[in-house]
């Protein structure tokens, strides 16, 4: 499973030892804000830099309108960027036919498309039908609306070999990423105190002292 951080600050894109190697970062306009950046051209660019000073291969960036001009600027502004930094770009889009024709055209200029937002499996086949790298249902959203999450995680997975690869976000534990695995899927995006916070474990640190006890114990064994 490829590993994303879900932040736009970039002081958060460096985790502690015992973590993976992270693909590369995800962000959207909500965690820009976040940030205390504006959604913007210029922060974009500066996100791209930023990962590229990081050595992130990835970075996902989701655009702020459906305008289709407005964002293919965007787009021929993101990719030099991307390219000046040496970083994988692929363009984030809400889940809704409003965005068809902007999916459209950045499916054109051959960008990987992120489909955000994903909640039923009617979207996820369009997002098939659309030629979408991935899929992003938000777990937290679909459980706390009483939905079925994991029936859905399901049928992501199945689409998987033909159609998009499941990024799966709105990660709140670490028992939901275990059933992530377990499950088969693509990818996930976590908040980056979560993943720091899995780096290490207390059933290991008890294990770790009973050996340091038992080591020393052993000491006084002959032999």
């Amino acid at each position: 499973m490829k590993l994303y951080i879900d932040s736009a600050l970039h002081t958060d894109w460096k985790l502690p030892p015992g973590c993976p190697a992270p693909q590369g970062v995800t962000t959207n306009p909500t965690l820009v804000l976040r940030a205390g950046l504006p959604v913007s051209l210029p922060s974009y660019a500066r996100l791209l830099e930023q990962a590229g000073d990081c050595g992130l291969p990835e970075l996902m960036l989701q655009l702020p309108d459906a305008d289709v001009g407005r964002g293919l600027v965007w787009l021929d502004a993101l990719q030099a960027g991307a390219q000046r930094a040496g970083v994988h770009l692929t363009i984030k889009l809400p889940c809704h036919a409003d965005w068809e024709p902007l999916m459209r055209a950045v499916r054109e200029r051959r960008v990987p498309v992120l489909l955000t937002g994903v909640a039923n499996p009617v979207q996820l086949l369009w997002a098939t039908h659309m030629g979408a790298a991935y899929v992003a249902p938000y777990l937290g959203r679909l459980e706390a609306a009483g939905r079925d999450v994991w029936a859905l995680v399901a049928a992501c997975v199945a689409v998987q070999p033909q159609g998009p690869g499941l990024l799966a976000a709105s990660v709140k534990t670490a028992d939901v990423l275990t059933k992530l695995i377990a499950a088969g899927a693509a990818a996930a995006t976590l908040q980056p105190s979560l993943i720091a916070s899995l780096a290490t474990d207390g059933i290991t640190a008890d294990a770790m002292r009973q050996f340091d006890a038992d080591t020393l114990a052993s000491q006084s064994l002959s032999g």
